[in-house]
């Protein structure tokens, strides 16, 4: 396939499937679910909504800070500023186009800190390794909890799951025979590749030669406990969800994250996916829509926000670079 188009596609088709999405939640609903949902969203209480942005931001700046503790075995130190700015404008990229913002906070740093890229993300993908493996645990103790009531979901949303983990199989061997062709090459081309590739593997191997192991694990458990708490408390905009248990709202959040990287941004996919977890708790599919789209609105429009006014203050706050 053309190399242009698989990249067009890439950028296009997750878009294309959260506007589908959108449109398909609209349309299998009734005037009446429909009306339900508005009201719902329009009657939320502002002060939950507010809390849980309050929360969101919170988790963002610990994510920059912790950021800095995997810079610092490598010789770099970045400013909390810019490294908070880099990671929302990252998250503003991920809107438009899926996973760009990792090369963009790298790009960021690099401009602004004089930290070569190549390292800069490498440090990034040590970060998603981290942040994998809390999932794991939060959907290990929501199996403790919720397993039957999960493993439903699972089964009827996520048909192609094994799927992806054959993909995922096969993508990881062609990297490894990747890896072994460029070992043994002495092309330009490829030398340049593996120079690429050994700046990155320093940056990942920053996470095995932590200074401050201490704070890193606080800050990483930080983040994601403000997750679940923005969830959490979203649960009080809505008449239908306010009884809800952790259990439930762990498996919630379970299903919305997986949804996150579905589409841009989870835009479409994740009010689908957390009605449809809400719904096996009970909650009626229009309050369930509603919690989703109050959680993922208000999140989406401060990232939105911020990371327009992050690409607007980093040459003004780093004039002198």
């Amino acid at each position: 396939m053309n190399p242009k188009l698989t990249k067009i596609l890439k950028i296009t088709l997750p878009l294309v499937l959260g506007v589908f999405l959108i449109w398909y939640s609209i349309a299998s609903a009734t005037p009446e679910e429909r009306q339900k949902t508005l009201q719902y969203i329009l009657g939320a209480d502002p002060k939950w909504i507010i809390l849980s942005i309050v929360m969101g931001l919170c988790s963002h700046l610990s994510r920059a800070y912790r950021w800095k503790f995997l810079l610092e075995p490598i010789g770099y130190k970045l400013k909390v500023s810019n490294s908070f700015m880099a990671v929302m404008a990252g998250y503003l990229a991920n809107l438009g186009i899926p996973r760009s913002g990792e090369v963009l906070r790298g790009g960021i740093v690099s401009t602004y800190e004089d930290i070569p890229f190549k390292k800069a993300f490498g440090t990034i993908i040590s970060e998603r390794v981290i942040d994998s493996i809390m999932l794991l645990i939060i959907i290990a103790i929501t199996l403790l909890f919720q397993s039957k009531d999960l493993f439903i979901y699972l089964e009827e949303t996520f048909t192609s799951t094994i799927l992806i983990l054959v993909l995922m199989v096969v993508g990881i061997l062609l990297g490894i025979l990747f890896l072994r062709i460029i070992r043994k090459s002495n092309h330009p081309f490829l030398l340049k590749i593996k120079n690429f590739g050994e700046g990155i593997l320093e940056g990942v191997k920053s996470i095995f030669q932590l200074q401050k192991k201490v704070a890193f694990i606080f800050h990483t458990l930080l983040i994601w406990v403000l997750y679940v708490a923005m969830f959490y408390v979203i649960k009080y905009t809505v008449p239908e969800t306010a009884a809800l248990s952790i259990g439930p709202i762990l498996a919630t959040f379970v299903a919305g994250s997986i949804a996150m990287t579905t589409t841009n941004g989870g835009i479409g996919a994740f009010p689908i996916a957390t009605a449809a977890i809400l719904v096996l708790f009970g909650v009626d599919r229009p309050a369930g829509e509603a919690f989703g789209w109050i959680l993922w609105g208000s999140q989406t429009a401060i990232n939105i926000i911020i990371g327009a006014l992050s690409f607007l203050l980093l040459p003004i706050v780093n004039q002198k670079k």
